[in-house]
């Protein structure tokens, strides 16, 4: 006798909301998927952990303002995630019950209940940056006469002259890339919104000796992304780390104040903003320039620039003066969970 297998209503809801709603009527991007599901797969493993209650038994009537707020402490005081973090996963949970909320008449006040849940307050987290000077140190250590030179130098000058964020390089085509005048490349940002980035003629030229060696003809169509890995695959954010830090420590031998502690793919973004709004470019075209949906965002950039100018100003007194495949159903526990490590793939 086939035996029937019963699916709760939270792991309907999780199947139309990844498989449905963000992919056909939202239209989010693979990597807003793969982080939401970090967040449920996250979620799941608090309440296996903390309540006894597996994923496969885990239904709509275990969610409350109480439960999402223990989850949340416990991402803080059990897993030792950041506030930052905190709020992210926040926010995906409270997309979710958005979506829900449409999907789910009878529990609307539940959903509502979680959607009042504020985010934590949090420090400005320390964004580092590498001055006008530091970052031409660093790019003038890339070597320009071996083949991983040239590469290596087209990805580190694409990243800080178009302020491109790291998935927008990863998955960065040559169809996009314009090599006539006005040069651009069209990037394509968070919830797949394009923008025309114009580039420096020097970018230009280095793209072109990359091009030639990769036999990436100007006027390619291919949708295959632009930037491999020495293996020919596509780049990783830890990639792009190992090629940044490959020549950071070697500029920091030489000045170690021009490069900071800690750099990341985001260092070259924050970076460029940085430098613009220095050369007094107005902020909304800084804005429009990275592709923040807020002018909000970008004034982080204006505060985390004073705030470095202080703390130069007080190191330098220190002398002186005295931080998928998609399951139709589930009937285990490692099942469901397989299916929302598989999202966003």
């Amino acid at each position: 006798m086939k035996q029937t297998v019963y699916i709760t209503d939270m792991a309907m809801l999780l199947k139309d909301f990844f498989e449905t709603y963000l992919p056909k009527e939202r239209g989010v991007s693979g990597h807003t998927i793969r982080s939401y599901s970090a967040t449920f797969q996250s979620l799941y493993s608090f309440f296996k952990g903390s309540k006894g209650i597996r994923a496969d038994k885990l239904s709509v009537k275990d969610l409350s303002r109480q439960s999402i707020n223990g989850y949340l402490d416990w991402l803080e005081t059990e897993k030792g995630n950041k506030v930052q973090t905190r709020n992210s996963r926040l926010a995906s949970i409270k997309a979710f019950c958005h979506y829900a909320q449409y999907k789910d008449f009878n529990n609307l006040a539940k959903w509502q209940e979680i959607l009042s849940i504020k985010s934590k307050k949090a420090d400005m987290p320390y964004m580092s940056f590498l001055t006008q000077e530091g970052m031409r140190a660093l790019l003038s250590e890339v070597p320009t006469d071996t083949l991983q030179g040239r590469r290596h130098l087209a990805i580190l000058a694409f990243m800080y002259d178009t302020g491109a964020r790291a998935n927008e390089l990863i998955s960065f085509s040559a169809h996009n890339l314009n090599l006539t005048r006005p040069y651009h490349v069209v990037l394509s940002g968070k919830g797949r919104k394009k923008r025309i980035v114009p580039i420096h003629e020097k970018l230009v030229l280095i793209l072109k000796a990359y091009m030639k060696d990769a036999n990436i003809e100007p006027d390619n169509i291919s949708r295959q992304p632009m930037f491999v890995n020495a293996h020919g695959r596509k780049l990783t954010s830890a990639g792009l780390t190992h090629i940044i830090m490959m020549y950071a420590d070697k500029v920091r031998e030489k000045h170690p104040v021009l490069i900071p502690d800690r750099l990341s793919p985001h260092s070259f973004r924050h970076s460029k903003a940085t430098h613009l709004l220095q050369a007094g470019m107005n902020i909304i075209y800084v804005r429009d320039f990275l592709g923040h949906s807020s002018v909000r965002t970008t004034e982080g950039y204006v505060r985390m620039d004073s705030e470095q100018k202080r703390k130069a100003l007080e190191a330098a007194a220190a002398d002186i003066v005295p931080q998928s495949q998609i399951t139709e159903t589930w009937n285990d526990d490692e099942e469901l969970l397989n299916w929302l490590k598989g999202l966003g793939k």
